[in-house]
């Protein structure tokens, strides 16, 4: 690391015991104004003892399962622990039973209860050290005492010589994001996160920035805050009603793809499919979580909720999808595990009508492997087994086909046909870390999805309905990694390399696909406006999300949903600069995508700014405008 990375490690970790300073003194807060109320008395009752013994070890062990907690949620995400991760809470069942299978649960329990123990007969020996203690402090002295203890509480909680107190944005100074986290106390990012849990939505923005989207969605004669607009049936290609499949490929990033540069060529199944599909190279999701890539694909409106994901709120579930117009198709969900995981059911089956869904126990065969239920392999099979019965009985259908085996604890078989995961000592272990992974684990199980598409693309073949066929796959977020430098834009110094991911559409009979890949910015929510007009059908689009293979459209843009300095940020990628900003428009910052720098270029390019401002701020205030206002109409 350079000169200026040590300062900037150096200052973060200054930064980190000051806000570890102030935790200590706000927990201990309550404790010494017990010790002031109860005066001379608190040595000497029992009821005192117990209160001090029980209260430090409490507040202790409090701050133990924080850090670990923080130190798992961020092995898991890259990211600190912070008011989101009560979603996980739940479905807590299925939480607690991946971070059984992933981390050693039952020692770390055991080790915890001896931990206890030490600590009360720790803090009970303290106790009884000041018991046996003949010293009594009177008068002036002991006001003396009471003042410095007062005082030196009230400046650890300050913890600043300026006329502001040390706030958490502090410790976002550095453009690198490591070194930024590295300054953070779990228990106080937590706390100060949770006040972002806004819901609602308001008015007045939503109608100022309607003419941004407006203008972006080519809908500028609609009324106010309408953003209907109907697309007619293509008669030619619903003669034959193709099938649609949607596969989501579970933490699979652009980086770690072969196709994007990646030096362990551990996707090659992937990258042919890439490579002879429609692709689109600059394709990113909006948020990081499965749960919230699932809810945007499937409704067209980005999650925009910040302590919980947007499927978890009962108010905004209800909307107009285009995943339900397909009519006279068969509709289904796949996943391997159960449905009700982060009230997923209810994202597809209050919008979706005859909707089937196929889950744990439904299946003719359940070989389950992990917390997530059957794996990839199965699920594809199963998958296929029913798209086959509907092939064969001339059913059209549209099927959104969900894997999970790309994800923690990572569960793959010792063999399967023809996979068999990598030894380390089969592997480059100084490349495969330059590469991104975290271990062989990871990589293992990046190269079984990569199998189990190329098996599955194998059956549909042999089932006989690939020809009549869209499938598009993509990635719902990328994985958490290690500092890379093999994409072409330095994508995680920017900070969006979690959020850029691969999407492809292969349909052999309704495309020419030699080699068309597309480089403009590309998002999530445009899946289904360019899945149903790649299909033909006549559907009503009430949402954010365009057709993304729509030739007459010269306007292309990202919107992601990211952070400026620890604070929730609006974020839009467009072709040469990547703009973020918070909600109230106090900080920003522009950056050129592609002259390799990480300055902020606002002043010298005003208009640019002003344009990508506005548009940030119409997807969010009209998501959350829609959220509430795009609702299913009563029948």
């Amino acid at each position: 690391m350079d000169q200026l990375g040590n300062r900037e490690v150096f200052r973060a970790l200054k930064y980190g015991l000051r806000f570890d300073i102030r935790t200590t003194f706000i927990l201990l807060t309550p404790l010494n104004l017990w010790v002031v109320l109860a005066n001379n008395r608190f040595f000497r009752s029992k009821v005192h003892r117990l209160f001090s013994n029980i209260y430090l070890t409490i507040v202790y062990l409090a701050a133990t399962l924080f850090a670990l907690t923080d130190i798992g949620f961020y092995d898991y995400l890259g990211e600190r622990l912070d008011a989101t991760a009560l979603r996980f809470l739940d479905n807590w069942q299925i939480s607690a039973k991946m971070v059984s299978e992933t981390y050693p649960v039952f020692w770390a329990g055991f080790g915890l209860l001896i931990f206890i123990v030490i600590l009360y007969k720790f803090f009970d020996g303290k106790f009884s050290k000041f018991i046996k203690s003949d010293k009594i402090i009177k008068g002036k002295k002991k006001f003396a005492y009471f003042f410095l203890v007062l005082f030196v509480t009230a400046f650890g909680i300050y913890n600043s010589f300026s006329f502001y107190p040390l706030r958490w944005s502090q410790a976002f100074f550095s453009k690198n994001k490591t070194i930024n986290q590295l300054s953070l106390n779990p228990v106080l990012f937590f706390y100060d996160s949770y006040k972002f849990r806004n819901e609602g939505f308001e008015i007045q923005p939503a109608e100022d920035y309607f003419p941004a989207m407006a203008n972006y969605l080519n809908i500028k004669n609609n009324p106010e805050l309408d953003f209907k607009r109907t697309i007619p049936q293509n008669d030619t290609i619903q003669a034959k009603k193709p099938n649609v499949v949607v596969v989501m490929l579970e933490s699979l990033g652009a980086v770690p793809m072969s196709h994007f540069g990646n030096p362990m060529k551990g996707t090659p199944n992937l990258d042919s499919l890439y490579q002879n599909s429609i692709s689109f190279n600059n394709f990113f999701v909006h948020r990081i979580g499965t749960a919230r890539s699932v809810f945007a694909s499937i409704t067209g409106l980005p999650d925009v909720v910040n302590a919980k994901t947007a499927s978890r709120n009962p108010n905004i579930i209800n909307q107009r999808i285009i995943y339900d117009q397909f009519d006279g198709y068969e509709k289904l969900y796949f996943l391997g595990g159960s449905a009700n995981w982060a009230n997923i059911r209810a994202v597809f089956q209050s919008n979706i009508r005859d909707l089937k869904i196929f889950e744990e126990g439904s299946y003719e065969t359940e070989k389950r492997s992990d917390v997530w239920g059957i794996d990839d392999y199965e699920l594809f099979k199963e998958s296929d087994k029913e798209l086959k019965k509907l092939h064969d009985s001339n059913k059209p259908f549209i099927a959104y086909i969900q894997t999970s085996s790309n994800h923690r604890p990572f569960t793959v078989p010792d063999e399967r046909e023809s996979y068999k995961p990598l030894t380390e000592s089969e592997v480059d272990m100084v490349l495969l870390d330059k590469a991104g992974f975290k271990n062989i684990k990871q990589y293992n199980a990046l190269r079984y999805l990569d199998y189990n598409v190329k098996r599955y693309i194998d059956r549909a073949k042999e089932a006989g309905y690939f020809d009549n066929t869209i499938f598009l796959f993509y990635g719902d977020h990328n994985t958490s990694i290690n500092p890379y430098t093999h994409m072409e834009r330095k994508e995680y110094e920017l900070e969006i390399g979690q959020y850029h991911v691969p999407c492809f559409i292969l349909a052999p009979d309704y495309m020419n696909i030699e080699n068309k890949e597309y480089d403009f910015p590309s998002n999530l929510i445009d899946i289904m406006p360019t899945l149903a007009s790649t299909a033909g059908i006549k559907y009503t689009n009430y949402t954010l999300g365009i057709n993304l293979l729509d030739t007459t459209r010269t306007k292309h843009n990202a919107f992601i949903y990211d952070q400026i300095q620890g604070e929730p940020a609006l974020g839009v990628i467009g072709k040469d600069y990547f703009y973020k900003t918070n909600i109230s428009g106090s900080k920003s910052i522009l950056q050129n995508l592609n002259n390799g720098s990480l300055d902020d270029v606002k002043t010298e390019n005003p208009f640019v700014t002003e344009h990508l401002d506005s548009l940030a701020k119409g997807f969010y205030y009209e998501t959350k405008y829609l959220y509430y206002n795009n609702k299913k109409d009563e029948k």
